[in-house]
């Protein structure tokens, strides 16, 4: 046992009254401590679920990121996000998603990477496998079922397929096995743990980055701006999307936030309507992964769909947001441009024959 790990743990877990928030220096030490091994498994529970009920301050967010740069993978920059065979000067998007993945929604996230990569802006994701507690469809699951399994790559070969392709994929089980050893706990304490919603914002990357991830709670916008104000990062977009997803909903309207360094705050709000752009529409619900990826190749090879809609709307803004296109509507012309004219499919033909 911890007794460094047990004082921690007590500040975190004392109750309404006499608890106390960790420094960002002693959440940076109990993340670290946990992912190591160093706190036995009834500490870390506990402090999961003690750290769940008191809800994460930004500091402390901040701090377990922190962690996570020390001991996580990390993908070399090659200098303000250019890559060095590729005339693209966008940074490297990151898309966080929720790990627990999605089970109401049909999810568009890997065709909108697809659409930036093929349009010139680099996209790094990451994710694991079905994670409590929700056990919805993963990232890499939906990857598999499009033919592309990039479970298996060694991290050279992650920053490689980033550097020449545009695309790149950290999976928990093959390049964080310490972040993987926690996952065990969300199904056993029955709760999202905080290291959920810090997993949004991380970004295992190495210079010049365009954040971009979901949420559902009001304040958890707030939190990450504080947090990206602690870390330095002034490039982000933080979107309250389908099911925490950073995926735009088309049944309502889009409430995102994204960086301003014109403005006192940062930041702006932007308010969406999709009826605005002609894209209101019920959102096409999760059924079956083998419906999904028929509905998602269906997509990728032109045809009409009930996907569609979600694809240029969700491409199109992305594509506007990374600086590809100047407005809005040009966003969606390219995205449904991208997708008919086959561009898509050809990076996702372009990444399988990358890895095999």
């Amino acid at each position: 046992m911890s007794n460094t790990f047990r004082e921690l743990l007590k500040k975190v877990g004392s109750g309404t009254h006499t608890g106390k928030d960790l420094s960002r220096e002693e959440a940076e030490i109990a993340t670290r401590m946990m992912l190591l091994g160093e706190a036995t498994p009834a500490q870390i529970g506990a402090f999961l679920i003690a750290h769940r009920i008191k809800r994460p301050t930004s500091e402390e967010l901040a701090g377990m990121l922190d962690a996570y740069d020390q001991i996580g993978p990390q993908l070399q920059s090659w200098g303000m996000g250019k890559l060095p065979d590729s005339s693209s000067s966008h940074p490297i998007t990151v898309l966080g998603t929720p790990y627990d993945g999605r089970d109401r929604t049909a999810p568009v996230t890997i065709l909108t990477a697809l659409m930036l990569a093929a349009a010139g802006v680099p996209v790094l994701m990451h994710g694991g496998d079905r994670i409590a507690t929700k056990y919805g469809i993963p990232l890499m699951e939906i990857w598999q079922g499009l033919e592309v399994d990039l479970s298996k790559l060694s991290l050279e070969k992650v920053q490689l397929l980033l550097e020449k392709i545009g695309l790149g994929f950290i999976y928990l089980p093959q390049h964080f096995p310490e972040a993987e050893g926690l996952v065990t706990y969300r199904d056993q304490i029955g709760k999202r743990p905080p290291i959920a919603t810090m997993e949004l914002i991380w970004s295992p990357y190495l210079g010049a980055i365009h954040q971009v991830a979901g949420y559902v709670h009001p304040p958890t916008e707030v939190r990450f701006r504080e947090v990206f104000n602690m870390r330095g990062v002034n490039n982000f977009t933080l979107v309250k999307g389908l099911e925490g997803s950073c995926d735009l909903p088309c049944d309502r309207t889009a409430i995102i936030a994204i960086s301003n360094p014109n403005t006192s705050e940062g930041f702006e709000r932007l308010i969406l309507h999709p009826s605005d752009y002609g894209f209101a529409a019920k959102e096409v619900p999760f059924e079956s992964t083998s419906q999904l990826i028929g509905q998602l190749q269906a997509v990728l090879t032109g045809k009409s769909s009930e996907l569609l809609n979600a694809a240029i709307w969700n491409g199109g803004f992305y594509l506007w947001r990374c600086g590809v296109c100047e407005d809005l509507p040009t966003g969606f012309a390219k995205a449904q441009n991208l997708l008919s004219g086959g561009y898509t499919e050809n990076k996702l033909t372009e990444i399988k024959n990358a890895i095999d």
